[in-house]
């Protein structure tokens, strides 16, 4: 199936996908602190399967897309974190420099490597996490607060860089990081919701250089970013993400990692199964 030559009744369930996939992309995004790119990676994925977009630029369109999604998400749900006083903005500050390093590198890596292993990268770190936060039990700890500064800088520059790789916005790791050293699991998720913007932005702009130009792109894309997925699913990601956040304050903190694990994991063995299925 050829997009160009789709009729509006034969897109008109791919947009109500995409609109489907907004909402719950900014409900995760306010709720787990994630930029909604654990969701909304793999429903593209399948979207541009569907319109036959090419599978050599299936994947990375499906995560630039998502990308540049989660830069409007993210602003949104951090900032209603914010009016809760629940966001560590120092540490945000002094994980910028760290986080675009490990951006540039995830982005340069996914312009030469194949579709493939972008899946397998994002199926695989999923549901490491997915199994932590699922059978980890509270008590377990690394720490009873972070570890120095050269530490969590070497740690943000690998979020950074798997970000990039994955089309998410750092919530997935940062999260399971720091609760890992005793920080309160609200104030986790709320700083790492500030994440995505740090990531999402120099990302983008490597993913539209990666693919500036690729004669296998569909129409309306910048490089590796869709337009058409992003004026879809943006704006109903931001309506969305305040609402998340408000659910996030609003139930206990186990629940709250409870229903990270069980989206990473769900999202991990929908990934595997298209690579091996």
């Amino acid at each position: 199936m050829n997009i160009e030559a789709m009729t509006l009744m034969e897109l008109a369930p791919f947009a109500a996908g995409l609109v489907v996939t907004g909402l719950v992309a900014g409900v995760l995004a306010g709720l787990l602190g994630v930029g909604g790119g654990i969701v909304i990676v793999p429903v593209l994925y399948h979207v541009f399967t569907l319109l036959g977009i090419d599978e050599a630029v299936r994947m990375h369109l499906a995560v630039g897309t998502s990308l540049g999604t989660i830069i409007l998400t993210s602003i949104r749900s951090v900032r209603a974190h914010a009016k809760k006083g629940a966001v560590d903005w120092d540490m945000l500050k002094s994980w910028a420099l760290p986080i675009l390093v490990g951006v540039a590198s995830g982005t340069l890596i996914a312009a030469y490597v194949g579709g493939d292993v972008l899946t397998a990268v994002f199926a695989t770190i999923a549901l490491v996490v997915a199994a932590n936060l699922a059978f980890g039990k509270e008590s377990w700890r690394l720490g009873t607060e972070l570890p120095g500064k050269p530490a969590q800088y070497s740690v943000a520059g690998v979020i950074g860089m798997l970000s990039a790789l994955m089309g998410i916005g750092g919530g997935t790791f940062a999260v399971s990081f720091m609760t890992l050293y005793g920080k309160n699991p609200r104030e986790a998720v709320a700083t790492s919701s500030g994440l995505g913007v740090l990531i999402a932005v120099p990302a983008v702009i490597g993913f539209i250089w990666a693919g500036w130009n690729d004669p296998l792109l569909p129409p309306f894309s910048l490089g590796y970013v869709n337009l058409i997925g992003m004026a879809l699913i943006a704006p109903l990601s931001v309506l969305a993400a305040p609402w998340g956040a408000a659910l996030a304050h609003a139930i206990s903190p186990k629940a709250l990692i409870r229903a990270f694990a069980l989206f990473l994991a769900l999202t991990s063995l929908q990934m595997f199964y298209r690579l091996f299925g």
